[in-house]
């Protein structure tokens, strides 16, 4: 029975986008949605929401509810926020809490909401020559990586992954640096390709690694550790701090991925192919995502 209630489950989810996608049939559509508004949102995200695939699934569900045009800009964490703060985005989706807070509090970002989580993992080669698998907590697996110096591929480059990684070092007080931990200053993916091809160790999102897993000679072997609680934040560019700011469309893909519908499409992403979600709503706990 288990089993047929979840497949039922995957069924209905994919029916449920499915019709969302071609009809207005399963949501209340909004007023201003009948036509074409000519407004172009500049959405500056993180590259595992865009290397994951969930904004191929999403962005289009919105751009029909609303008739706005989504232009996304893909880099991390940072980028993401920098760009925003020049005023060359209108609305970000980003995963590096500190950040966020930082760009709220210095008054660039305003409504701030929670949309939804996965979790960091870390990879390596097949054979796991370390044993990491065997290793209780994601900083004792990370402590062995320091002693035994093994090739350890970093993003390097300000995202929310590579920040992430710098709050474990931090916790264990070690500085890594030498010839085994290579800064690769590149995307989720790219990072994911070189410690691949390294046999190297590597922390990444689950979501990018699912989505991606058949191109990569890389498996699993730390997971489940709570320090690797992996957040989404949304936040519109404050438009009495940054000038040029679409504020108006801002709010309404702030009030559209934390809203019921906008939460379970979040939800519905990844069931059909992967049989569970790849991320989990945090602004609202439907009940599609048990």
């Amino acid at each position: 029975m288990n089993t047929l209630s979840s497949y039922c489950k995957v069924i209905a989810m994919g029916f449920f986008v499915l019709v969302c996608l071609l009809t207005d049939g399963c949501c209340k559509q909004p007023k201003d949605s009948s036509k074409k508004s000519g407004q172009v949102l500049r959405l500056a995200t993180t590259t595992t929401t865009i290397e994951s695939g969930l904004m191929d699934w999403v962005i289009p569900i919105f751009e029909k509810r609303y008739g706005i045009s989504v232009d996304i800009k893909m880099a991390g964490t940072g980028a993401t926020i920098d760009a925003a703060r020049e005023g060359k985005a209108d609305v970000i989706l980003v995963h590096s809490r500190e950040d966020e807070d930082k760009f709220v509090t210095d008054g660039c970002g305003i409504n701030r909401r929670d949309v939804m989580y996965n979790d960091f993992i870390i990879l390596g080669p097949p054979d796991d020559p370390l044993h990491l698998k065997k290793e209780p907590d994601v900083l004792s697996a990370m402590k062995v990586l320091y002693n035994k110096k093994a090739t350890f591929i970093s993003r390097g480059d300000n995202s929310g992954t590579h920040a992430k990684e710098m709050i474990l070092w931090k916790l264990l007080n070690i500085t890594p640096k030498g010839d085994w931990y290579i800064s690769a200053k590149k995307d989720v993916l790219t990072t994911l390709k070189i410690a691949s091809e390294k046999k190297a160790y590597v922390l990444a999102d689950r979501s990018t690694y699912l989505f991606h897993k058949e191109e990569l000679n890389l498996v699993i072997v730390v997971e489940g550790d709570s320090k690797l609680f992996n957040p989404y934040g949304v936040i519109a560019v404050s438009p009495s701090k940054v000038t040029g700011v679409n504020y108006e469309g801002a709010m309404k893909f702030v009030n559209f991925v934390t809203s019921m519908e906008g939460q379970e499409v979040i939800c519905g992403y990844g069931r059909l192919r992967f049989n569970k979600s790849l991320f989990t709503p945090l602004a609202i706990k439907s009940s599609v995502c048990k």
